[in-house]
């Protein structure tokens, strides 16, 4: 049954939230946002232009340099923090709505993860502030009195991407706070208004002016933010090739970031599971979450040569079994893709995949009904080279590849065989083999029997699905500068 609550609940949509104040954007222009179920405009979003991005960090730059927050200790931040959390619980099925609207997400997803993404950061980087050591006595080796100093790195830009923006705010924004820095949200067109929520919250709570500051903005204005002197660290979530630009430009000043990328992530199905048990891990919860549009999605699935075929029937019928509709009706198993171009891309991706020798298996085309919005079939395809283009490229869409292994060590060999390595899963009823093949995959994720991502240990990739890591204390970390001060006093 439709939810017919109204969909979006945008406040200040017309305006930019700069100094801590909604105003008017440089451009006089928007941008539409549409339902990617209905291709419906659902709201108009104030339009960012470069003179609307040297506002953001000069205010953003002067709340760090000459405002209260960085000389706040770390414990007076985390009171700001909790106030986040409890206005994000008292607003969490507005969160929830806008991300099913904008990117196509289950609304029965989305609900209860709200909560563990975006107030459970925010709370979990507050309560940090009681046991992470900001300063740490240490002995100098000349004998002196030491300290090991952990200070904010200065103005952060969190670039958000469209397909999970709340919960990629609270895990970019909140460890920035929490050590200190200043922070300019920089939206994704497609997806805007979580943001906009995100910062009335801000406001409400009464962040000190500039601390958080948010815009939305194209990927040439977002240049020019990169760009800015006065910005001292990037965190970027999205493509591996928009990744190598950003880090590209920020190496050209030495600026500090976080680059979260791609990923092509292996499924690693050893000769001791069963393969219905591990299709039911794959094919469904694959197609159900964000249609596919996840960087960590378990995309290629390796299996013992002798068990491909039955893999390959096992995630068909799971395909065949989802229900296509709107996000927002209780009765729908997997939503659209969130805007048009993507759609066009999975499109595009799975034609070169077809010519190169993938066999569909079922899926690849858009379905007949419902008859709007940006919905895809899901799609499987069997007999995958893991050299071939369809096991090289990330689809971020509803597409699964079967790889057939000689061997277990065949099945590693190829699973590393990958400019990627970011998630990874092991399928065996032995937990002491899963640890060794884990201990020999080159990802930043291993998970046991599913895929098992956690933000509060830590989440990033190895080779180009990234630098650096979110969530955790090495989520922290990464907006924090390590000093060294050493007294003209003998240690005691």
């Amino acid at each position: 049954m439709a939810n017919t609550k109204p969909a979006l609940n945008i406040p200040h949509a017309e305006s930019l939230f700069i100094g801590g104040q909604w105003v008017a954007p440089s451009t006089g222009e928007s941008f539409a946002v549409l339902n990617c179920a209905t291709e419906e405009v659902v709201a108009h979003v104030a339009k960012a232009g470069e003179a609307d991005v040297a506002a953001a960090v000069q205010a953003a730059r002067q709340a760090f340099d000459h405002g209260p927050w960085p000389r706040m200790t770390p414990a007076e931040r985390a009171v700001y923090m909790d106030r986040i959390a409890e206005r994000v619980e008292a607003l969490n099925d507005d969160f929830a709505r806008i991300w099913s609207v904008e990117s196509g997400v289950l609304y029965k997803i989305a609900q209860p993860r709200v909560g563990q993404y975006l107030s459970g950061a925010f709370r979990r980087y507050s309560a940090m502030a009681q046991t992470y050591p900001f300063v740490e006595p240490v002995t100098s080796v000349t004998g002196h009195r030491g300290y090991r100093v952990q200070e904010p790195v200065g103005v952060a830009v969190a670039i958000v991407p469209w397909n999970g923006p709340a919960g990629l705010i609270a895990y970019k924004v909140a460890p920035a706070l929490l050590a200190g820095c200043t922070v300019i949200i920089k939206n994704s067109p497609e997806a805007p208004c979580s943001g906009y929520l995100f910062a009335q919250i801000c406001q409400e709570v009464g962040l000190p002016p500039g601390v958080v500051n948010m815009l939305t903005a194209d990927r040439d204005v977002s240049e020019a933010l990169v760009r800015n002197p006065g910005v001292d660290k990037i965190t970027f979530t999205g493509s591996t090739a928009a990744g190598r630009r950003i880090g590209a430009v920020a190496a050209e000043r030495v600026a500090r970031c976080t680059l979260e990328l791609g990923g092509k992530s292996p499924a690693v199905v050893l000769d001791d599971y069963d393969v219905e048990t591990a299709a039911k891990a794959l094919g469904a919860p694959y197609f159900s979450y964000l249609t596919g549009q996840v960087c960590a999605s378990l995309t290629r699935i390796i299996v013992p040569r002798a068990k491909h075929d039955a893999m390959v029937e096992a995630l068909v019928a799971a395909a065949r079994g989802m229900v296509l509709g709107d996000p927002l009706d209780g009765a729908t198993t997997m939503g659209p893709l969130a805007t048009a171009r993507q759609r066009e891309t999975v499109e595009q991706l799975l034609a070169k995949s077809l010519a190169d020798g993938a066999q569909l298996a079922t899926g690849g085309a858009r379905p007949q009904q419902p008859g709007r919005g940006f919905f895809f079939e899901p799609t499987v395809l069997a007999h995958v080279d893991n050299r071939s283009f369809a096991a090289r490229n990330e689809f971020f869409g509803p597409v699964l590849s079967v790889i057939a292994a000689d061997s277990e060590q065949h099945a590693i060999d190829m699973a590393n065989d990958t400019i990627y390595g970011l998630n990874a899963a092991v399928f065996t009823h032995d937990a002491e083999r899963a640890m060794q093949v884990a201990r020999q995959l080159r990802s930043g994720t291993v998970g046991h029997n599913a895929s098992r991502y956690d933000f509060s240990i830590g989440f990033g990739g190895f080779k180009q699905s990234g630098i650096g890591r979110e969530g955790g204390e090495g989520g922290l970390e990464a907006f924090l500068e390590s000093k060294a001060v050493v007294l003209d006093q003998l240690a005691a």
